[in-house]
């Protein structure tokens, strides 16, 4: 497979992130990348700003963006999305029907819309057809993947998708097996460990050894719903 710009952020997150989901590692940073470049210096180019006043961001990006600290750079850019907004909700007469139904029709399709989600989209689906692509090809990336602790569901689940679209019946069979087996592993151990947590407020139980039950429940969270499920950032 000849390298291109997906596979070292690939290979990256899965060698570097061997306790937690390698995609969720990868959305993270493609999210961080992204929203300090809408913030950044490319906020001023023309055909960004065309971009982020029609598609605007969903209310968890805008938090994100907030926390930033950097107001200026998100001032500006409300500054041209609201100005693009006065122009297209144009409900000044209140007896037009037709105004108000496509001033509706904006905001709907604003509320569906986000910049950095499209862009961030788009970029990991390309991670999730090159990770399947080098688990086929790369011995290397075979003795990463092994040593990854496992997969949050959501990214599993288009972890396996993208294997199907991309993969011959032999690879890909090799490859649900494998993701597979870190899935229902990982399963099998919060499922004793958020037991075990369960029993420590019985006071019966009270001489047991916490072991790794302690964080069992923020651990099964990111499983279900992925690293950034618990984030106040």
């Amino acid at each position: 497979m000849k390298e291109h710009i997906y596979t070292i952020p690939v290979t990256e997150a899965f060698s570097e992130h061997k306790d937690k989901c390698p995609f969720c590692a990868l959305f993270d940073k493609l999210e961080r990348d992204e929203l300090d470049i809408i913030l950044g210096a490319s906020m001023m180019e023309p055909d960004v700003r065309s971009e982020t006043n029609r598609l605007g961001f969903c209310p968890h990006h805008y938090k994100k963006m907030f926390g930033m600290k950097n107001r200026l750079g998100l001032a500006l850019m409300l500054e041209s999305h609201l100005e693009s907004l006065k122009k297209e909700l144009k409900t000044g007469n209140i007896f037009s029907r037709d105004i108000a139904a496509k001033s509706v029709e904006r905001i709907e399709k604003l509320n569906d819309s986000c910049y950095v989600c499209e862009r961030i989209e788009d970029k990991i689906a390309k991670m999730f057809t090159t990770a399947c692509y080098l688990y086929n090809e790369e011995k290397d990336f075979r003795r990463e993947f092994e040593s990854v602790r496992y997969f949050c569901l959501p990214h599993y689940r288009e972890y396996m998708l993208a294997a199907r679209r991309v993969l011959d019946k032999e690879g890909y069979s090799e490859l649900v097996k494998a993701a597979n087996g870190k899935v229902t592993d990982y399963l099998d151990s919060l499922k004793d460990d958020i037991s075990l947590f369960c029993k420590k407020f019985d006071y019966r139980f009270d001489s047991l050894p916490w072991g790794e039950s302690k964080d069992s429940v923020e651990r099964s969270i990111k499983y279900l719903s992925g690293e950034d499920s618990l984030s106040n950032k």
